[in-house]
């Protein structure tokens, strides 16, 4: 159970990054604060796969619709991608993820919404940046230095997540039973370098709590994790770079009440020093980060 009291040994553990400045949050000409606005990543997913199913498009009418009404419910970006990470989902070839992507985020950078595009594949990203991206969602670890002279080439910012094999579908294992931390540190460090040795500085880390983990399959377990990697996110923030959190479902644990799941999780991952929040549910997690950005602790 979560206790005040344990937040407070968490806190006073690791003291030394509890309050580490970060770099602001950089969405085309918009510069944020995110420990003072917290940033809202609707979620858009054009493939049938998600497991998450309000947050499908079935059409590029509706993505486009939808990414429409998210901004308007006050999503900062919208995040939209053509394959899931399912670990059972279909593949999509590249050129059918273009085929699928660009129309929308065209349509979206048109009506001055924000969009990030997430993928694994060199070509699809820049035919997404062409289209009017201003934000990268890497869900891979190859090609990277062709990620990062894209993103600099287009004035983007690239969202770098945590991902232990080629890409986000080589599902492997995540650190668990020990502390992850210093394997998270240790694995952005190296990137981070990398991205700026390229001239790459926009940049957000995510540490992949959104993504298929084989030893991550028991709900209980899953969520298990999930809640002590975002009370405790920051210890990330010695890296100087806001976080990005996929909101955990917990459908299991919810149940019926499911689309409490990411509202609540929200709550954590604000405590936890996040910045931003990529949910399903954007007016909802809207609402609870404006309410507690408003309420103070005397």
């Amino acid at each position: 159970m979560i206790s005040l009291a344990a937040l407070a040994e968490m806190a006073e553990a690791h003291r030394d990054t509890l309050d580490a400045p970060v770099a602001p949050v950089v969405l085309g000409d918009r510069v944020i604060d995110s420990d003072t606005t917290p940033v809202v990543m609707a979620t858009l997913n054009l493939s049938r796969d998600s497991t998450y199913r309000d947050s499908i498009a079935t059409s590029t009418e509706s993505a486009i619709r939808r990414g429409r009404i998210f901004a308007a419910q006050g999503a900062d970006l919208v995040d939209i991608g053509a394959e899931s990470t399912n670990a059972a989902a279909t593949r999509v070839e590249r050129q059918g993820q273009v085929d699928k992507l660009v129309p929308v985020i065209k349509a979206l950078a048109d009506s001055d919404v924000v969009v990030s595009a997430e993928t694994y594949h060199p070509d699809v990203a820049e035919a997404c940046l062409k289209a009017g991206a201003k934000v990268l969602n890497f869900t891979g670890a190859e090609h990277q230095e062709e990620f990062f002279d894209l993103a600099v080439a287009y004035d983007a910012t690239v969202i770098l997540c945590s991902v232990l094999g080629s890409n986000v579908r080589d599902v492997a294992d995540v650190e668990r039973e020990e502390d992850p931390f210093p394997g998270f540190v240790d694995h952005f460090t190296d990137r981070i370098a990398q991205a700026r040795s390229q001239g790459l500085e926009r940049i957000i880390i995510d540490p992949g709590l959104g993504f298929f983990y084989g030893n991550l399959t028991v709900p209980s377990v899953r969520v298990d994790f999930q809640t002590r990697v975002i009370l405790q996110t920051f210890r990330l923030r010695s890296l100087g770079l806001p976080v990005c959190h996929a909101l955990p479902h917990a459908f299991d644990l919810f149940q019926e009440q499911f689309r409490e799941a990411e509202p609540m999780f929200a709550v954590l991952a604000k405590l936890g020093g996040t910045g931003v929040f990529r949910t399903h549910e954007v007016p909802q997690v809207r609402a609870v980060l404006d309410a507690l950005q408003f309420l103070q602790v005397r």
